[in-house]
């Protein structure tokens, strides 16, 4: 007979809904950001429907995914992935409507999507006491998950545009964001700073990087790109992250993880 009682253990190796935090993880997340960045330029600027227009589509499409993962009763990493692309490709079009098309431009964009940020995480402890990915098992913590992904895409965008737009240029600012990323991944193994506070850095700090390197691929050679089919752009990263997430092993967070971590 089935018991429907949870007890303490069974708790702390329930299952969340998002995979563990691997190598693999952050490999196809890079890839899936710079994706976002070439795909999300081909809708709005390569076929000209715009930054309002293709946010609106890209967001419909997010929020369709968003409404599957939560319907799903477990981790599936197709539909994990799919959402999490969704979220870069909107992410990019609504930096650049608000970065571009309200005048706002990157300072002001990557300040107001940081405080969207950091008050999603303050929303998000304060409802259910954690921030924690590995908690992300039911609807409101999917929720926070979702949303504070998506402003965590669009400020990395923005973040990525502001440095990018320097004088350093796409490949300067690839390598402040990889040195960054790297600086996290040292205090990760070599420091007992929070490691959803490092999960949550790393999780921003990707998506400049593929931003960066999105535009350093399809941009114009006069501004410092290679300026590749941003189309053909897309197929390559598409075809290479489908490849990761079916060879890559992939398993489910789980609570317990997540708790020896923290």
């Amino acid at each position: 007979m089935e018991c429907n009682a949870v007890t303490a253990n069974d708790t702390t190796r329930q299952l969340a809904k998002v995979p563990a935090v691997t190598l693999g993880f952050w490999i196809i997340k890079i890839l899936a950001t710079t994706f976002g960045e070439t795909a999300g330029d081909s809708v709005s600027m390569s076929l000209g429907l715009g930054y309002l227009l293709g946010t609106a589509l890209f967001a419909a499409v997010f929020v369709a995914l968003v409404a599957l993962q939560i319907r799903a009763q477990r981790f599936d990493r197709w539909l994990y992935w799919a959402t999490i692309i969704a979220s870069t490709t909107v992410g990019t079009t609504l930096a650049d409507f608000a970065d571009r098309s309200l005048g706002i431009g990157y300072p002001g964009g990557s300040l107001v999507l940081l405080f969207l940020v950091l008050a999603s995480l303050a929303a998000w402890h304060r409802s259910l006491g954690s921030i924690s990915a590995a908690s992300v098992h039911h609807p409101r913590a999917e929720l926070f998950y979702w949303i504070t992904i998506t402003f965590s895409q669009t400020l990395g965008t923005a973040l990525g545009d502001w440095v990018a737009d320097g004088p350093l240029g796409y490949l300067g600012a690839a390598a402040i964001f990889g040195g960054l990323l790297a600086l996290v991944a040292t205090a990760y193994f070599a420091t007992s700073i929070s490691r959803v506070a490092l999960f949550w850095s790393a999780f921003v700090l990707t998506r400049p990087l593929g931003a960066v390197v999105g535009d350093f691929l399809d941009k114009p050679v006069a501004h410092g790109g290679l300026e590749l089919s941003r189309v053909a752009a897309s197929a390559v990263l598409v075809i290479a992250i489908a490849l990761l997430v079916a060879v890559l092993p992939q398993r489910a967070e789980t609570i317990s993880d997540q708790e020896r971590l923290a």
